[in-house]
């Protein structure tokens, strides 16, 4: 074994190919040939004496040494970071880059807003912002946080909840001037409601009324889209009512372009929560912007 052949560049490939699997993913990811990624394969394969990956024709899997060797790998690379940033906070110039996923309505309306805010404050970070409402692999993805609405399902990241998510039923005055105004929950019932087809159980809608009963109203209509700003749009276009979440329409809701109706009225929240990569969570520039963002998330409107 030649432990000089053994580079973090080498070691950092490997990481990334054990964890998604595919070495033209991984070549783009890091903006290089996919020869280049094999070469550092070989090469570190080489240099610690045994095979560490297991080619098939359609994925790249680890071998049991393999395996043991990515786990070292992952706390060695943990360390140099923490190092790193160790330096760095001393001079108050932390730099590198945090890879963020968003849900896709909350990126667009507020939180690309809110990294220009963070980058102007430390410009020397870098900011990598995937937008999707999609429940990514975080690990598999290369991603350090994540946003994401509604229930998740048990996960092996640090998962942190920071608010709850205010629902509105709304319509344009222009769509209550021709179809009128709902009085109460059962009036849906007659009315052309937006839905959304991402969301399960959005054929029914479930109220809680001023006396604390459930009302639940099933609802239809000629539309359904799977993004949120399709639903804005929709919505101060007067094509129908529809639930939606405060942040997403606080804007028209002040101009007056959208109504609330049934105001004494409350939908179920939706609770938001931030996901993160245990061993991630720990470099310093990760957990800064883990704690500007719980701050700054929790005044967005309708986030309680």
């Amino acid at each position: 074994m030649d432990r000089s052949d053994i580079t973090l560049e080498r070691m950092r490939t490997f990481v990334r190919v054990a964890e998604r699997g595919n070495l033209s993913a991984v070549a783009r990811e890091l903006g290089t040939g996919q020869s280049t990624v094999t070469r550092h394969l070989r090469e570190l394969e080489d240099a610690v004496g045994v095979s560490l990956l297991s080619r098939t024709t359609r994925r790249v899997v680890l071998t049991e040494e393999g395996s043991r060797y990515y786990d070292h790998c992952t706390h060695v690379l943990r360390l140099v970071d923490q190092a790193a940033d160790g330096i760095r906070d001393k001079h108050d110039a932390l730099s590198g880059t945090v890879r963020l996923s968003c849900t896709a309505a909350l990126g667009v309306m507020h939180i690309t807003r809110l990294i220009f805010a963070f980058q102007a404050s430390h410009p020397g970070i870098q900011v990598d912002l995937s937008l999707t409402d999609e429940r990514i692999d975080l690990v598999k993805e290369g991603v350090d946080v994540a946003l994401r609405l509604g229930p998740l399902a048990d996960s092996s990241m640090k998962l942190h909840h920071l608010a709850e998510s205010t629902r509105l039923l709304v319509a344009a005055p222009g769509y209550l001037g021709v179809h009128g105004r709902p009085s109460q929950p059962a009036d849906l019932a007659v009315h052309n409601v937006i839905r959304m087809s991402n969301v399960a159980g959005s054929e029914t809608m479930t109220f809680v009324g001023p006396d604390g009963n459930r009302h639940t109203v099933s609802v239809k209509g000629d539309l359904k889209v799977d993004h949120g700003l399709a639903a804005r749009e929709a919505f101060s276009s007067g094509r129908g009512i529809g639930s939606t979440h405060r942040w997403l329409v606080d804007d028209l809701l002040a101009t007056g372009e959208l109504e609330v109706l049934l105001p004494d009225h409350s939908l179920p929240t939706t609770p938001l929560n931030m996901l993160m990569v245990p061993e991630r969570a720990k470099v310093g520039r990760v957990r800064l912007m883990v704690d500007y963002l719980a701050e700054q998330i929790r005044r967005l409107p309708g986030m309680s």
